[in-house]
């Protein structure tokens, strides 16, 4: 699939749910409203989109949420969707968690194919943590870690940067990865839904959490790329790579690869951009795919040139309605 700025469009993001079992304060209100369950795609109609997109070209797939591993039988998913990497239809199945059901998955995810994981965690402190997280527990996601280790699962640590919250915490982290062996990627918070509060109060750019980490730690840019927006540097100290992700201060959309479809099969061609394809309409029209792969085509020649997200004194609200939970993380 090609875009109509000649971008080839190789990666899918999907959102297997809405829910999560963390109510993190940069990316939902305390009291969530989740969806009706008659609005989310079942297991094998969201199997049947991705096999759709994997015959259109689609080389990477992402599972996402809200938390993907909360989703019932969403083990049956991954195994169905794995099929494809043993047959060469796709290059690499990941997932994006918050680590809290790893423990109890990490084995039938590598069973199915899945290799590498990115896990959000913000701060090493378990105050913090629960705070952050609104009621989830540190040691309860670094125990699937160790799992997910032992599994032979490749793990990203994903870090927010958080205005006056978690900046003492980046030098640590980074340590810390280093010592278990993990990557990290540090990104701006993204105006995505009502958090009930004031996003100029969140936002710091990746540029000052560079400049923290370079108190403590040599970093050296590199071309490493992993097919997502991440700039990567190599870490002298560690021998593992930092990653800076930075939608706000400067846009990665000139070598944009992806798509997002939600749980409710919209199909997002940006996460900047409210613009939608409906696929869960012909999804469940017809056995067939052919309403499906025209309704993707169609979208694609819509993908635009780049997101519109924007942070600055007086426009504290979100850029979209919609929550990160509901595009997928």
């Amino acid at each position: 699939m090609i875009d109509p700025l000649g971008r080839h469009i190789s990666y899918l993001r999907v959102s297997v749910t809405d829910r999560c079992d963390f109510r993190c304060t940069y990316c939902m209100a305390e009291d969530m409203t989740f969806l009706p369950k008659s609005d989310v795609l079942t297991l094998e109609e969201l199997e049947r989109l991705c096999s759709a997109f994997i015959a259109k070209g689609i080389r990477k797939i992402r599972l996402t949420g809200g938390e993907p591993l909360v989703r019932r039988g969403v083990n049956d998913l991954i195994k169905s969707l794995g099929k494809h990497l043993n047959g060469g239809g796709l290059d690499e199945l990941t997932l994006t968690t918050n680590g809290s059901q790893l423990e109890k998955h990490a084995d039938a995810l590598f069973d199915y194919g899945v290799r590498r994981l990115n896990v959000s965690i913000d701060t090493l402190d378990s105050d913090k943590f629960t705070e952050i997280t609104r009621g989830g527990k540190l040691a309860q996601v670094k125990a699937g870690l160790a799992a997910a280790s032992r599994a032979g699962l490749n793990i990203k640590i994903n870090t927010v940067a958080l205005k006056d919250f978690n900046e003492d915490q980046f030098s640590g982290l980074l340590g810390w990865c280093g010592e278990q062996g993990y990557d990290i990627t540090f990104i701006e918070t993204m105006p995505l839904g009502d958090i009930g509060g004031d996003r100029t109060t969140q936002y710091l750019p990746v540029t000052e959490v560079r400049h923290i980490l370079e108190k403590d730690w040599t970093l050296t840019d590199c071309d490493h790329n992993t097919g997502g927006p991440s700039r990567y540097t190599d870490v002298l100290e560690t021998g593992k790579r930092v990653g800076f992700i930075s939608p706000l201060s400067h846009n990665f959309c000139a070598t944009c690869n992806r798509v997002r479809v939600t749980c409710t099969g919209k199909l997002f061609m940006c996460l900047g951009q409210d613009d939608n394809a409906d696929l869960r309409a012909p999804l469940r029209a017809s056995e067939g795919d052919e309403a499906l792969n025209a309704a993707i085509e169609e979208a694609i020649g819509r993908k635009p040139k780049a997101h519109e997200f924007i942070i600055e004194p007086g426009n504290g609200g979100p850029a979209l309605s919609r929550h990160m939970s509901m595009t997928g993380g």
